[in-house]
């Protein structure tokens, strides 16, 4: 872990000479801050990244502390000391970085007699200077969480924490220029949480090796296949961001930023043949070899992996403080559309701009990648051993994730936020179409028989799944009254407070309401029509009282949309300066129109399937009575038959002595 810290000191070092050639500052801040505030850089991303990394291990990787034998689980109980101290010097670097980056953009010297109340302006009013502070605030409460940690449960939700800075950092920088912002936010995040989990949970596994014993094999081979993922996030999302940047593939050889970015693909592009290696080799030699062997094929993997890891950070920082070729803000007079949204206004909507038009957004466009590849590899799992998975499953599961991609980076993502319309459009596709095919495609229950079972106290994909779906709050909303109230009624939270504006102000709050209304969507349905494991699901007669009472709130809600005189979010769709299209009242309209009369159409498909499987259960239910009566005889209607006769014998006595 040293190694990779000064690897990671030298290359900054010399990525940010190289970057600052023949550059004259006019406010010259000082040699310590010029070189001070690169070097607390990568210092507090490598130590922020121990501590997520290190979280990391403890909630998917390692075996649980068994015992204080080394190799049972012994490892487990060191990584919150190792993650408290990583967070710790977080905290520490953090808060230097804040006072150097103040230095920096300011141009002002450490001793000059203004720094310290220009510094408390920049950390209290300055946006950057209280991402810088929050940042701080974060690492500290990591510290103090991670001593706390005992369960995978909470390592979980302490790497809660580091994720919420690195969600802060990728909103400052580069990524925060107004062309293409959401897809440069969305880049830089992904970005940052990969190339952390990467490297810091190399480090914090090479801190506790000495720990694992025979729990060493086991955890590299988990480690890999998450850095396998990670390689994967991190290479997609510097691609974006580098052509995000340049105007032209020209300016990789004839800019500075350019050839830094060439360095890091260079680099990325070793470390993902070491990994590639590692896992053919590495992983195999480990599970073989003999206790006094296997430290030192560990130690010359981590050797070689967090040397070129630092140095890819390095290069990252010298990067991220280099002028990049293209323009990142618009320049000129700006339209009321760039004002508002950050983005120029689309051509009128036609059905091929529905189509072709796409505004991307790669957080979400590879993880409707990612969740087809893993569904067809556990399909191929189950094969391989002999198991049948219907077709259809499949069919509607792909199918649902390409509506997915389609709705988040599509004509509604183009168009959503610019037309209440079109946003509605949206967000009926992914609270009401896309649930449908998830629903009947079964995922969770394709996963617990696909995956494996771990035995050794660690929580794998399947143990985590599976604790997800039998956990109390998943039973709370997923239990039909609650799930319908939800699905219902959080539209009118929604759009009727100022959740609404910060979805369409803030990229976070974007995908807070994605996910929100994919996952009410979900376990509404799921208790309708669904396969998956859920909550005790009501007979089918309430199942269809419960739909046709969403349909009836689905549909006062449109009609409150069409009845308002009042705009939503009038300083958003009220100032965008459309010259085509209806006004924006009259759109907002069009948008309770939609409610009312477009979204009864999934309900009413809802509903036919709902129709079919009552009918289907009567149709099992029928045939197994019939085969336990051609066992026993019809047992049960002849016992009916002997108490009718009982009863009319019973009843004929009475009337005799009456």
């Amino acid at each position: 872990m040293l190694a990779g810290g000064a690897f990671a000191v030298l290359a900054v070092v010399a990525a940010t000479i190289a970057s600052r050639a023949g550059v004259v500052d006019l406010l010259d801040p000082g040699s310590v801050v010029r070189w001070g505030d690169p070097i607390a850089t990568v210092l507090s991303e490598l130590a922020g990244s121990v501590a997520l990394g290190g979280l990391v291990l403890a909630a998917f990787v390692l075996p649980r502390a068994q015992g204080r034998a080394r190799g049972d689980g012994a490892a487990w109980s060191a990584l919150p000391r190792v993650v408290g101290g990583a967070a710790t010097l977080w905290t520490v670097v953090a808060l230097a970085h804040a006072v150097l980056s103040y230095g920096t953009v300011a141009g002002v010297r450490l001793d000059d007699a203004s720094f310290g109340p220009g510094l408390g302006m920049f950390l209290t009013s300055i946006s950057l200077g209280k991402i810088e502070l929050a940042v701080v605030v974060i690492a500290a409460l990591t510290s103090v969480a991670a001593i706390l940690v005992r369960t995978p449960l909470g390592a979980l939700l302490t790497a809660l924490l580091p994720a919420l800075a690195l969600a802060l950092q990728a909103q400052t920088g580069h990524a925060s220029g107004d062309v293409s912002h959401e897809l440069a936010i969305s880049t830089m995040f992904l970005h940052l949480v990969s190339a952390a989990i990467w490297v810091g949970g190399l480090g914090a596994l090479a801190l506790v090796a000495h720990l694992l014993g025979r729990d060493l094999a086991p955890s590299v081979a988990r480690y890999s296949t998450i850095a396998a993922w990670c390689y994967v996030g991190v290479s997609v999302s510097g691609l974006v961001n580098g052509a995000l940047r340049m105007d032209s593939i020209v300016e990789l050889v004839t800019t500075r930023y350019g050839q830094l970015v060439l360095v890091k693909v260079v680099l990325l592009s070793g470390l993902g043949l070491v990994g590639l290696a590692h896992r053919r080799a590495v992983v195999p030699r480990l599970v073989s070899a003999t206790p006094g062997r296997a430290p030192g094929l560990f130690w010359r993997l981590v050797a070689v992996e967090l040397g070129i890891m630092g140095a890819v950070s390095g290069v990252a920082v010298a990067l991220a403080a280099s002028e990049p070729p293209a323009q990142l803000t618009p320049t000129g007079k700006l339209t009321p559309s760039q004002i508002v949204t950050g983005h120029l206004l689309p051509p009128p909507p036609t059905l091929d701009q529905w189509v072709t038009g796409f505004r991307w957004d790669l957080v979400f466009a590879l993880a409707a990648l990612s969740a087809v590849l893993v569904y067809l590899r556990w399909v191929r799992r189950l094969a391989r051993r002999g198991d049948a998975w219907p077709v259809g499953r499949t069919v509607t599961g792909v199918v649902g994730m390409v509506i997915f991609a389609w709705a988040t980076s599509g004509g509604p993502a183009v168009y959503g936020h610019v037309l209440l319309s079109a946003h509605m459009i949206e967000h009926m596709t992914l609270m009401l179409i896309i649930p449908i095919f998830l629903v009947l495609s079964a995922p969770v229950t394709l996963a617990s028989r696909a995956l494996p079972v771990r035995t050794d106290g660690s929580r794998g994909p399947r143990e985590w799944l599976l604790a997800l779906v039998s956990s109390r709050w998943a039973r709370l909303f997923s239990n039909p009254l609650v799930a319908a109230a939800n699905f219902a009624g959080s539209m009118y939270v929604f759009y009727f407070t100022d959740l609404f504006r910060y979805s369409l102000e803030n990229y976070i709050g974007h995908v807070g309401m994605v996910l929100h209304f994919s996952l009410a969507g979900y376990m509404f349905l799921n208790g309708l029509i669904g396969i998956d494991p859920g909550p005790n699901r009501p007979t089918y007669p309430l199942r269809l009282v419960l739909l046709f009472a969403t349909m009836a709130f689905h549909a006062f809600f449109g009609i409150a949309l069409m009845m308002d005189d009042a705009l939503l979010v009038p300083e958003w769709f009220g100032l965008l300066g459309r010259t085509w299209g209806p006004s924006a009242l009259a759109d907002q309209q069009v948008a309770g129109e939609i409610v009312w009369g477009i979204s009864e159409v999934p309900m009413l498909v809802v509903a036919i399937v709902l129709a079919v499987a009552w009918t289907r259960a009567d149709e099992r239910t029928a045939r197994r009575q019939d085969r336990a009566a051609d066992r026993d005889g019809d047992a049960e209607l002849e016992a009916y038959n002997a108490m009718l006769a009982r009863t009319a014998a019973r009843d004929a006595r009475l009337d005799r002595e009456g």
